[in-house]
C-alpha cells in the first residue's frame, strides 16, 4: 500500500497546568514550533465540534472557546496570509454548535475566517481504502499549507479512542455526502481503516490534544469528564495520539487505526522511541491516573 505522508519530527510535549491555555502555550514553546508558520501560509485550524448534545466545554465534548482563542492568537502572532477555523459537526448543525458554545464570538472578535466542512464547494479526495475509496472534502484542502487539529482526548465507543487523528478524519467529510451522523457510504463499516486512510491523505502539521478534561467511559458524548490539567501536543499526530492512547491504558495494538498506520510503515507508534518534552510519560501517567482514578498508576518504565 502507498504511504502518502511522512513525518520527520516525532517530539511530543506533555504539559501539566490547570489553565488549559497556559498548558498549550507552554507545550508549543517546548516544541519550538513558532517558526514553522510562514507569512505566506494558509493556516487551517480544525477544532472538535462533534455535536450540540452537550455544549459546555467542561463536559469534554467540544473544545474550550477560550483555548481556541489562545491558539488563534498564537497563530496570528506568526502573521500568516490566512487563518481559517474549519470543521464540520459529526451530527447536527455546525453553526448551531458554534453559536451555542460561543465559538462565533471568538471567530468574530479575532477576525479570522470560518468554513463549515459540511458545506461546499468540494473536491474529490482519493483514499487508500476500499469503502469509501473517495470522499468529497471542502476545496480549502488545495489551498491549506499548515493544518492544526485541536481536540479532547476521549475513549470512544466505536473508534476506541478519539484524539487528533480521529478529530481530523471525522471533521473533514461532509454531511451532505455522508449524512448526519456521518455514516452513509460506509465510513463506519470499516471505521479504523477509514481513519487510517484519512491520516495518510490529510496531513496534520500540529496536533493539540487536551486531557483537561479527558472523557472516559463512553465517548464521544456520553462519558464522564475528568480534569487532569494535561495537554499533549506535537508535530506528529501519530506520536501524539500514541501517547494519548497510553494514558488511557492502550498500547498501539489496542487502537485499530494506529495499529493500521504502523503496519503501513508509520513507525511513530513506538512510545519508547518518542522524544518527550516537558513531562516524562511516567510522570504524566501518575498525574493522569490520580486525577482520573484517584490513585497513581504507572504503566510504563521508559
Amino acid at each position: 500500500m502507498k504511504k502518502y505522508l511522512s513525518y520527520s519530527n516525532h517530539d511530543v510535549a506533555v504539559i501539566h497546568d490547570e489553565n488549559e491555555s497556559e498548558a498549550v502555550l507552554s507545550g508549543l514553546k517546548r516544541l519550538q514550533v513558532e517558526r514553522d508558520i510562514k507569512s505566506d501560509d494558509v493556516v487551517v485550524l480544525t477544532p472538535n465540534w462533534v455535536n450540540n448534545q452537550k455544549t459546555n466545554p467542561s463536559d469534554g465534548v467540544v473544545v474550550g472557546p477560550e483555548t481556541l482563542r489562545t491558539i488563534i492568537k498564537w497563530v496570528k502572532a506568526r502573521s500568516p496570509r490566512r487563518i481559517i477555523i474549519a470543521t464540520g459537526a459529526g451530527s447536527g448543525n455546525t453553526k448551531q454548535v458554534m453559536e451555542e458554545v460561543g465559538f462565533d464570538l471568538v471567530i468574530e472578535e479575532e477576525q479570522v475566517e470560518f468554513i463549515d466542512f459540511n458545506t461546499g464547494p468540494y473536491v474529490t479526495l482519493s483514499l487508500n481504502h476500499k469503502k469509501p475509496n473517495t470522499i468529497k472534502v471542502n476545496k480549502i484542502i488545495n489551498e491549506m499549507t499548515y493544518h492544526i487539529s485541536f481536540t479532547q482526548l476521549k475513549t470512544h465507543e466505536e473508534a476506541t479512542m478519539s484524539a487528533s487523528i480521529k478529530n481530523m478524519a471525522l471533521s473533514w467529510p461532509t454531511t451532505e455526502e455522508h449524512g448526519s451522523p456521518k455514516k452513509n457510504l460506509g465510513i463506519h463499516e470499516e471505521l479504523h481503516g477509514f481513519i487510517a486512510a484519512m491520516a495518510e491523505s490529510i496531513k496534520i502539521d500540529l496536533a493539540i490534544v487536551s486531557a483537561n478534561p479527558v472523557m472516559i467511559g463512553t465517548g464521544p458524548t456520553k462519558g464522564i469528564d475528568k480534569h487532569t490539567g494535561l495537554i499533549i501536543c506535537g508535530r506528529n499526530p501519530i506520536a501524539v495520539d500514541s501517547i494519548g492512547a497510553r494514558l488511557l491504558g492502550f498500547m498501539e495494538q489496542g487502537i485499530g487505526y494506529i495499529h493500521l498506520l504502523k503496519n503501513k510503515g508509520f513507525k511513530e507508534t513506538d512510545i519508547k522511541a518518542i522524544p518527550m518534552k516537558g513531562l516524562s510519560l511516567v510522570d504524566a501517567e501518575k498525574i493522569f491516573s490520580e486525577k482520573v482514578y484517584g490513585e497513581k498508576m504507572i504503566l510504563e518504565t521508559v
